[in-house]
C-alpha cells in the first residue's frame, strides 16, 4: 500500500503544474469579476489572463472573498514545511441538449446532442520553486444523432453544398463527432512549471484565456479542449515604477479531430466537394505549430485601466520545422516574434501558408461606479504595412465590446451585463475578401484543436448580442438573459447572395435562466437555456407562399450543471 502511494506521488510530482481556478470552474473567476466590481476584491487585477494562479506565487485572495485552504486543503507537508501535498477539488460538469448542440466554452466536452460530463479530480504538489499539478478529466458523451446541413425538411441545393465546403474545406469544424457515443480520460488541465517571485516557466495541457471578455474571446478561450504547450507567464500582475504587467508567452501543439464533415463523397459539376486536409508535403495527419502571446499593461496614473496586444501565428509543422526547399531547411520557432507587417516576410510562400491574427484590447474598472466596460479589436491578417493597417482597417477585423454595471435596489445588488461580438466580415470583403475568421487557405485545419476553434464559441461567420441581469448576493447570484446570434452570416452572404433570398438568416433566440452559489461544502453553478431558432441550418421552403413564411424553425432546451467539491479528510 506505502509503495503504491509512493508511485502514483512520484507519477504526480514528474507530470503535473502549478495550482490554478481552471476554466472547468469558469463560474469561479466570475465570481471574483463580480467582488471586484463591488469593491471585495483587489482592484489591480486585470481579469485578462485565465487560468488564475493561486499557489505560492499566485495571487493572494482575501479568505473572506475566496478561502485557498478550504478550495484545496492541504494533506500533508514534508522538507521541514518547504514541499507540500495538496488536494484539488472534484469538478462535475454535466449538460445536456434535447434537439441540437449549444457549445459553449466547455473545454474539453464536444457539440453533442443528449448528455454529456466531464469528472475531474487532481492533486498538487509543491517545494521550492517547482509546484505541480495533476488534474485529468474524464469526458463522457452520448453523441446522439441530430438534425444537421442540410438535412431538414427542404434540404439543400448541390451548388448550397459546394458553397458550404468552401467553409469545411479550410477549417477542422466537423458537425458531429462520429456516429457513436464517446468515453474517455483526458490529461486535462495538467502541467509542471518553476515558479519565481510572479513568474512562471512550464510544460501545460491546461485551458488559457486571453483579453477581457467574458462571453465571446476572439483570440483564445476554453471553447476548445486545452493543448499541450510550453508556457512563460506571470503568475501575478508584476509591479513596476510606471505600472503593472501582465504576460503569458506559448509554443504549442494543435490536433485534428480526425473525424469528417457531412456527405465526404457528394459531387456537384462532376468534382468532389470535399477535399482533405493535405499539407504541401502530401501529408493528411501533420500536426500544428502555434505560437503566440497576450500582454496587459496597466499603467499607474490611470487607476482601474487596462491596456493589452495579442498575438497569434500557426503553421503545419513542416513548415515550421525549415522542410520546404525555399526555406533552404531554416526552422522558424519563434514565428510570432517576427513579420507583424508582410512587407517583412522573407518568402512569399511563408506569408501563404502561415494563419496568423493580432489585436488590441482595453478593460477600464470604474471603482466608484461599481462598473467596467472592455473592448477586443483584432484582425485575422497580416496588413501589408502601417498604411495598410490605416486605410482597410475594416478589412478581416472581428470585435468585441462589453460593459457591466452593479447598482443597488433596496438592500440586493443587481449586475446588469451587455457583451456584442461581431465575426462576420464588414463590407471590406467586396473589394477583398479575408475569409472566415478561423479558417485559413493554406492550413487546412483552420485555428482549432481536436475540431472547435481555439476562439469565439459562436464560430466563424457569426455575430452576437447578451444582456444578463442577475441578483448579487453573498456568493450567490440569480439572474436572467437573452442570447441573439447570427450564424454564419459569412456563409449566408456566400450561398444566397446571388439568389438575392433575404428571408434565410438562421437567427437564435437565447433565453437564459442562471443560478449560481456557495454552499457549506461545494460550490454549485447552473445554467437553463430554451433556444428557438429560425430558418435552423439555413433551411426554407424556396417557392412556399406568402414570400415570408416561417422556415425550419426549432426549438431545443439546453441545461448546464457544475459542481464543485472539495475534498476533506
Amino acid at each position: 500500500m506505502r509503495f503504491k502511494f509512493f508511485f502514483v506521488f512520484i507519477f504526480t510530482f514528474f507530470l503535473s503544474n502549478s495550482q490554478t481556478i481552471n476554466l472547468n470552474e469558469s463560474y469561479l473567476t466570475d465570481y471574483l469579476r463580480t467582488s471586484q466590481l463591488l469593491g471585495k476584491f483587489q482592484n489591480d487585477i486585470s481579469f485578462t489572463l485565465k487560468p488564475f494562479d493561486i499557489g505560492k506565487n499566485g495571487l493572494k485572495i482575501n479568505d473572506t472573498i475566496f478561502n485557498i485552504e478550504n478550495y484545496a486543503p492541504t494533506i500533508t507537508t514534508f522538507l521541514k514545511g518547504k514541499g507540500k501535498v495538496k488536494l484539488i477539488p472534484v469538478d462535475y460538469n454535466i449538460e445536456f441538449s434535447s434537439h441540437h448542440p449549444y457549445n459553449r466554452n466547455n473545454g474539453s466536452m464536444i457539440p453533442n446532442r443528449g448528455y454529456q460530463h466531464i469528472i475531474s479530480a487532481g492533486i498538487y504538489a509543491e517545494i521550492g520553486p517547482l509546484s505541480i499539478q495533476l488534474k485529468p478529466e474524464h469526458l463522457y458523451s452520448e453523441n446522439k444523432d441530430f438534425e444537421g446541413f442540410g438535412e431538414g425538411p427542404n434540404g439543400h441545393y448541390p451548388i448550397i453544398w459546394a458553397k458550404r465546403y468552401q467553409l469545411w474545406n479550410h477549417i477542422d469544424m466537423p458537425e458531429r463527432f462520429g456516429e457513436e457515443s464517446i468515453s474517455k480520460t483526458l490529461i486535462g488541465q495538467s502541467s509542471i512549471r518553476l515558479n519565481y517571485k510572479g513568474l512562471s516557466l512550464g510544460i501545460s495541457n491546461e485551458n488559457i484565456w486571453w483579453g477581457p471578455s467574458i462571453r465571446n474571446s476572439i483570440m483564445m478561450s476554453n471553447h476548445a479542449r486545452g493543448f499541450k504547450h510550453i508556457t512563460f507567464n506571470t503568475t501575478k500582475p508584476l509591479k513596476t515604477k510606471i505600472g503593472n504587467f501582465d504576460w503569458q508567452v506559448i509554443s504549442g501543439r494543435l490536433e485534428s479531430s480526425g473525424y469528417l464533415p457531412a456527405n465526404t463523397d457528394f459531387q456537384y459539376a462532376g468534382t468532389n466537394i470535399y477535399v482533405p486536409k493535405i499539407n504541401q508535403q502530401g501529408r493528411t495527419d501533420d500536426w500544428r505549430y502555434i505560437q503566440g502571446y497576450s500582454i496587459t499593461y496597466s499603467p499607474k496614473w490611470v487607476s482601474g485601466l487596462s491596456l493589452g496586444f495579442i498575438r497569434w501565428v500557426q503553421m503545419y509543422s513542416a513548415l515550421v520545422r525549415g522542410k520546404y526547399w525555399w526555406m533552404k531547411g531554416s526552422p522558424t520557432w519563434f514565428p510570432a516574434f517576427q513579420n507583424l507587417f508582410r512587407k517583412n516576410d522573407k518568402y512569399e510562400n511563408y506569408e501563404a501558408q502561415t494563419n496568423q491574427a493580432a489585436g488590441v484590447f482595453l478593460r477600464w474598472l470604474w471603482k466608484d461606479s461599481k462598473a467596467e466596460i472592455y473592448v477586443d479589436y483584432n484582425h485575422n491578417d497580416s496588413k501589408q504595412n502601417i498604411r495598410d493597417l490605416l486605410l482597410d482597417s475594416d478589412h478581416s477585423r472581428a470585435v468585441t465590446v462589453g460593459l457591466q454595471k452593479v447598482f443597488k435596489i433596496n438592500s440586493d445588488n443587481y449586475l446588469f451585463s451587455w457583451e456584442w461580438t461581431q465575426m462576420e466580415q464588414t463590407a471590406s470583403r467586396l473589394l477583398r475578401n479575408a475569409g472566415s475568421w478561423y479558417e485559413h487557405s493554406w492550413t487546412f485545419d483552420g485555428y482549432t484543436n481536436e475540431g472547435e476553434v481555439l476562439g469565439a464559441g459562436i464560430g466563424p461567420g457569426s455575430n452576437s448580442h447578451y444582456f444578463a441581469l442577475n441578483r448579487i448576493r453573498d456568493k450567490e447570484k440569480l439572474g436572467i438573459a437573452l442570447e441573439i446570434i447570427d450564424q454564419d452570416n459569412d456563409f449566408y452572404h456566400e450561398a444566397f447572395s446571388s439568389a438575392q433570398d433575404p428571408r434565410r438568416y438562421w437567427k437564435d433566440f437565447n433565453l437564459h435562466l442562471n443560478f449560481s452559489k456557495k454552499f457549506n461544502k461545494f460550490w454549485l453553478s447552473s445554467n437553463l437555456i430554451y433556444s428557438r431558432s429560425l430558418n435552423y441550418q439555413w433551411d426554407l421552403e424556396n417557392y412556399a407562399t406568402p414570400y415570408y413564411h416561417p422556415g425550419n424553425d426549432v426549438n431545443n432546451f439546453h441545461a448546464n450543471i457544475k459542481l464543485t467539491y472539495p475534498i476533506k479528510f
